[in-house]
């Protein structure tokens, strides 16, 4: 499967979604100059619109903007791909304002989908959140107006917010920490997990941090300080083999990142089965 479709806007997207973080954030992951690198990042995003990728998700926390700015510029004239930004918690008494802000930098009239950009969400933001005069409340709003099309959320944990947030039936999509390392939205074999919870409601579901932000090739330099090996595009593989994600996104800074991220997303033959995986003994008759 190479595109999703996103049932709340009727928009078919790419599986494989531009992560806008590396962008607009210096030395994420790896040294370099964001600012320095405008030029190779805008070339990215016109690589990635040539091979095909339709999803874009970038948030005014990358860089002051930055990030968004870059995709504004080379968006301009691509209304028909699916752009995703964020509020940040911290804007939850005007979010019409942080909205207001990133459609300007990102030269669009309206947003396809807007998320609350969370870390973690505690009981009291969670209540805040889904309470009278609330970010939902306001995100509604600005949706009624026509300025977004879909309401969502991001987080990196698994805990009881996310499935307040999931249960309250305000959401339109789920963007979840997953990949090799962060398992634990889905656990097949209790079967366990937000992702799970996630489609039960029917919420479209992105996968963030699909190559680990470059913490599973450190554990192994560091446990094997030989290895040559590169695992980035086998981490993205396996992402995109979980049947419940919608979009995996990849950081993708450059060109060439790009060329390796749609290598994989095209590779259809190179996906797994994630629930055999798991399965924890050989089945088959046995000798006594």
């Amino acid at each position: 499967m190479l595109m999703s479709q996103f049932a709340p806007t009727g928009h078919v997207t790419s599986r494989l979604g531009f992560g806008g973080a590396a962008m607009g954030l210096s030395n994420y992951v790896r040294p370099y100059d964001a600012v320095a690198s405008r030029d190779v990042s805008l070339t990215a995003v016109r690589r990635a619109l040539e091979r095909g990728v339709t999803y874009f998700d970038t948030a005014p926390g990358y860089g002051k903007g930055l990030s968004e700015e870059i995709m504004g510029e080379a968006l301009a004239d691509r209304p028909e791909v699916f752009l995703a930004s964020k509020v940040p918690l911290a804007s939850a008494g005007d979010v019409r304002r942080s909205l207001e802000d990133s459609l300007q930098r990102l030269r669009r009239p309206r947003l396809d989908l807007l998320q609350i950009h969370g870390g973690s969400f505690d009981t009291e933001t969670v209540r805040g959140i889904l309470g009278a005069g609330g970010m939902l409340e306001q995100m509604v709003r600005l949706r009624e107006e026509g300025l977004i099309r879909a309401i969502g959320f991001t987080s990196e944990d698994n805990n009881r917010g996310v499935y307040d947030l999931i249960d309250s039936g305000g959401f339109d999509s789920m963007q979840i920490s997953y990949n090799l390392l962060l398992q634990h939205p889905y656990e097949p074999t209790r079967p366990f997990g937000s992702l799970f919870a996630a489609k039960q409601r029917g919420l479209f579901v992105i996968a963030m941090r699909a190559v680990t932000s470059g913490i599973f090739q450190k554990w192994v330099r560091m446990v094997n300080p030989g290895d040559s090996f590169d695992y980035t595009e086998s981490l993205l593989q396996f992402v995109l083999s979980n049947k419940f994600i919608d979009v995996a996104l990849a950081g993708m800074r450059t060109p060439e990142e790009v060329d390796s991220s749609c290598r994989v997303w095209r590779d259809l033959a190179g996906r797994i089965d994630i629930d055999a995986l798991w399965g924890r003994y050989v089945l088959g008759s046995r000798q006594p």
